[in-house]
Parts: C-alpha cells; sequence; structure tokens
C-alpha cells in the first residue's frame, strides 16, 4: 500500500489511508515539538524515558504519517515589519475552491487559508506592513479573483499564539507564552469592503 500511496496522502483509489493511532509517547513527543521544534532527539528521548532511537523512529512514523507536517518559527508578524494583520472571509463561487485556493497561496502575506462552512466560504488570515498595503490586497488582488464574490474585513487588533498544554514531558518552566501585537492602532472595523479601509 505505501507504494499506492499519492502525495496528497491518498492511495490510488483516491482514499485517504486511516491514520494510525498515537500513544501517550506519541501525543508527550508531539507536545514536546509543538513547544520547541529544535528540540534535540536525545532531549526528547530523555523526557519521553525511550531511547534515542526510539524516539528518532516515532518522530520519522509521525512526519511519514503527515501527523508533523513541518517545522517553523514563531514570529511577532509587528516586530518583523507586518503591524496590519486581518481575517478575511470571502465568499465564492460553488465548486471553485481549489482554484480560489491556489490563487490565495499566491497572496503575499497570506499565512492560513481554510475552507469552512456558515456564512462565507473562506477565512483567510494575512500579514501585511501597512493598512494602505492591507487595502491594496482586499480591493485590487482579492476582489480581481473572478471566483470571489464578496469579502468581509476584520482587522487583529492584538493576537496571542497558543502553546500546547504542558503536559508530563513537557517539564517545569514550559507554558503558555506571550502574545505579540499586530495592527495595534490600526482604525475601525466594520463593513464589507466595497468600502475603503
Amino acid at each position: 500500500m505505501a507504494a499506492e500511496q499519492m502525495a496528497d496522502g491518498g492511495d490510488r483509489t483516491g482514499r485517504t489511508p486511516l491514520p494510525r493511532p498515537l500513544d501517550p509517547i506519541d501525543r508527550d513527543i508531539l507536545r514536546m515539538l509543538q513547544t520547541d521544534g529544535r528540540a534535540s532527539i536525545r532531549s526528547v528521548a530523555e523526557r519521553v524515558h525511550v531511547s534515542r532511537a526510539n524516539a528518532y523512529a516515532r518522530i520519522n512514523r509521525l512526519i511519514d504519517d503527515g501527523v508533523i507536517r513541518g517545522f517553523s518559527a514563531r514570529v511577532n508578524h509587528e516586530r518583523a515589519g507586518h503591524g496590519a494583520s486581518a481575517y478575511i472571509t470571502l465568499k465564492i463561487v460553488q465548486n471553485s475552491w481549489r482554484t480560489v485556493r491556489e490563487q490565495l497561496q499566491a497572496l503575499p502575506g497570506a499565512a492560513h487559508i481554510a475552507l469552512v462552512s456558515g456564512d462565507f466560504d473562506v477565512l483567510l488570515l494575512v500579514h501585511t506592513p501597512d493598512n494602505r498595503t492591507l487595502r491594496e490586497l482586499v480591493l485590487t488582488k482579492l476582489q480581481s479573483i473572478p471566483e470571489v464574490l464578496s469579502t468581509r474585513t476584520l482587522l487583529v487588533f492584538e493576537e496571542t499564539d497558543l502553546d500546547p498544554a504542558p503536559g508530563p514531558a513537557a517539564g517545569p518552566g514550559v507554558g503558555p507564552g506571550a502574545g505579540t501585537g499586530a495592527g495595534a492602532g490600526a482604525g475601525p472595523v466594520a463593513g464589507p469592503d466595497t468600502d475603503p479601509l
């Protein structure tokens, strides 16, 4: 079956294989790596009380199974020169998700894209240097996508990244992180994006 798996996680029949169950050690490893993605194999092994070989094999299995999709840094967007952040809701033409997703992925500052249920179809998180750039992104780039029927912008005044809940493997001194401000000082937000920000 492994030979039949395709890049998108499915197999030749189009079905996605069922995920392997995670045991408590796998969950502890995930919690540790979410808190510190740069943790060494040795420190992971010591904290979950397994051999280095076992920790290495478990991490590789979690990666191969798609449970771990990658490792990244948590960025304070304001300090990185992106002081304006916004969630943008989009209504799109029915059955156009894949086309719209490709175009949204190419947008500068796009950080998260989700197909959702409810009053709108897509939720997009963007980080831009300032409100002028955000306005340009919404009114020029997003609204020029033919499959986008309407948008609504919600400015982020402040945000806090949540760390995973500390578990037995997390050890002392590991807990929720400090929040990062984004968009502080931005103006009021209301109404559809036919009005300038």
